[in-house]
């Protein structure tokens, strides 16, 4: 069995557990591992994998996992799509989903290639699971609770502001599809701590939400990469009232961000030229195996 040949651009805590899925997959392979500082400071799980600074070093790659922050996936996979190279991220502003996948079909389709976007749990597989039970009660009312636990998107967000030296947001929920933000930063000497809270809750990820920002001593002390979900659907099915469908989940973020990221850099390799989003992939696409051996055991 030819094995699928994957990069990972961006080495921080999903890049880290991307590892970890390809490793354990057995239709994958490590190409090797882009770091914006290359081989330099190598970790040494890294030790049997080429690790440089740009991708155009390695060879025969067939799709790049994207574990970059999410305001420089649409940049990385414009540049790899043009290589005729699949792209998978895990980009999660769920207002930009839509503008990012018409940027990303042009260049995918330009480049005869693959992008799936926004990959991850939420959006990502939650996204599918929302489709079947809006499927099944077509009419009516999808709650998705979140946490309470970590928002990589959100902490990573936090981060990249001027001053802050680390960040860890919390999502809380209150129910009803609302949620609060819980944010701990670490200040850089010589900045101001009002300022810096109030640029976070004026960013796109915090401005829609309850968000409360707090000074502490160490992020560190505090972190959990703990997370989870809650989705509930309450709805018609034809003209049958009261059906209610839902569904838990209680994760490690990252762990299953990087899992999601490996199924679908799998499922790229099956799909034709162009950007979809997961809720466009058939499902059976995201397993390895022989089609009908799935068939006859999962249906």
């Amino acid at each position: 069995m030819k094995k699928i040949r994957a990069a990972i651009v961006g080495y921080g805590n999903i890049g880290k557990f991307a590892l970890e899925a390809i490793e354990a997959a057995p239709d994958f392979e490590l190409a090797g591992v882009i770091r914006r500082n290359g081989a330099e400071g190598k970790p040494t799980e890294l030790n049997n994998y080429p690790v440089v600074k740009n991708i155009k070093e390695l060879e025969n790659v067939d799709v790049a996992i994207l574990a970059t922050p999410t305001r420089s996936v649409e940049k990385y996979a414009k540049e790899i799509l043009a290589m005729g190279i699949n792209t998978v991220d895990s980009f999660d502003i769920h207002t930009g989903i839509v503008e990012l996948r018409r940027s990303l079909d042009k260049a995918a389709k330009e480049g005869g290639a693959v992008s799936i976007i926004s990959a991850g749990w939420d959006p990502g597989s939650d996204s599918v699971v929302r489709t079947l039970m809006q499927s099944l009660a077509p009419k009516g009312i999808t709650y998705t609770n979140f946490g309470p636990g970590m928002s990589m998107g959100h902490s990573v967000c936090c981060k990249a502001i001027e001053g802050v030296k680390d960040a860890l947001s919390m999502t809380i929920p209150v129910g009803t599809g609302i949620h609060r933000r819980m944010v701990y930063i670490e200040v850089e000497e010589g900045y101001d701590f009002e300022k810096i809270a109030a640029t976070i809750k004026a960013d796109p990820y915090f401005v829609h939400d309850e968000t409360h920002v707090m000074k502490v001593n160490s992020v560190d002390e505090l972190k959990d990469m703990g997370h989870g979900v809650n989705l509930v659907r309450k709805g018609v099915s034809g003209k049958t009232q009261n059906q209610l469908f839902s569904f838990d989940m209680k994760i490690n973020n990252p762990a299953l961000t990087s899992q999601v990221l490996v199924n679908v850099a799998r499922a790229s390799m099956r799909q034709q030229p162009g950007c979809y989003t997961m809720i466009e992939i058939p499902v059976i696409d995201l397993l390895p195996g022989d089609k009908e051996e799935l068939i006859a055991h999962l249906v």
